[in-house]
């Protein structure tokens, strides 16, 4: 993986409820996630989005949340059973080489990439995958942390996504952070 992993026990601190003050999972998703997607979730640590994604997905839906972590995974799993969402959440262990995506080439209909492709070997690396899993004409919401990844790392990392086959449909304002939703292109 990238040079700068998150450590494992920071997963409690971005899992806080407390971060729901400065970030409300709910409104930040609620145009994006639909009963009955699949969405992927590369990176959610201990799951600060991952319950409420079970959540928009429903009972028809899925998300498949993946972490080069086994503490993170376990951490994340832990939290969905007390939530009762478990069963709507594939929790995976990606590799040092893959995200393990394999089986889900062109599934996705959503992906949720928070703070997490600066983490990894490069841009393209995780974006050739993502895009691999993901639908044409289906959205990808890119977000790093501003303090955290320059602009110019940001703007190398979008594009790696514009070469691997996504296209920019929007630019956000989210506190802290740069952002941009991002949208596969039909083949």
């Amino acid at each position: 993986m990238g040079d700068r992993i998150c450590p494992w026990w920071m997963g409690y601190v971005l899992a806080s409820p407390l971060r729901r003050v400065f970030e409300d999972p709910g409104s930040m998703l609620q145009a994006y996630v639909q009963p009955g997607m699949t969405v992927l979730e590369p990176g959610p640590g201990m799951g600060f989005f991952t319950p409420e994604l079970a959540k928009r997905v429903g009972p028809t839906g899925r998300v498949v949340a993946v972490d080069v972590q086994s503490r993170m995974i376990a951490g994340l799993k832990r939290r969905l059973s007390k939530a009762g969402l478990s069963e709507r959440v594939e929790a995976r262990l990606a590799t040092a080489n893959s995200l393990s995506l394999e089986d889900l080439r062109g599934k996705v209909d959503f992906t949720l990439a928070v703070a997490v492709v600066h983490e990894a070997p490069s841009g393209s690396w995780f974006f050739e995958q993502v895009a691999d899993a993901t639908k044409a004409g289906r959205s990808l919401l890119f977000v790093e942390p501003a303090g955290h990844v320059s602009d110019a790392k940001f703007q190398a990392e979008l594009e790696a996504a514009i070469a691997a086959g996504f296209e920019v449909v929007d630019w956000l304002t989210i506190r802290r952070r740069q952002a941009s939703l991002l949208r596969k292109k039909a083949a």
